[in-house]
């Protein structure tokens, strides 16, 4: 998961605190855990695996918030294989 990558990054010791402090802060007003978020993830793949192939390795979800009031928003980048025929039977 990508989360683990972003803790993770390369970069100063004090840019990487200060990321992972945000990353806390954004999870704590969501008020969503990282389980939580792997819950969703796998969920939202499930739905839309029904009507579109998409390659889950790279699928990325992650929890932000807005530039303007903090408002905590879900981003998704779903990056889809091929669209399933519909079967009217």
């Amino acid at each position: 998961m990508d989360i683990l990558n972003f803790l993770g990054r390369q970069h100063g010791t004090k840019d990487t605190a200060k990321d992972r402090l945000k990353f806390v802060l954004i999870h704590d007003r969501a008020n969503c855990s990282t389980d939580l978020l792997e819950m969703l993830k796998n969920d939202i793949f499930k739905v839309i695996s029904n009507y579109m192939e998409i390659d889950e390795e790279e699928l990325d979800m992650q929890i932000a918030t807005t530039d303007n009031d903090g408002t905590p928003v879900l981003y998704a980048n779903i990056p889809i294989k091929n669209i399933k025929k519909k079967n009217n039977a």
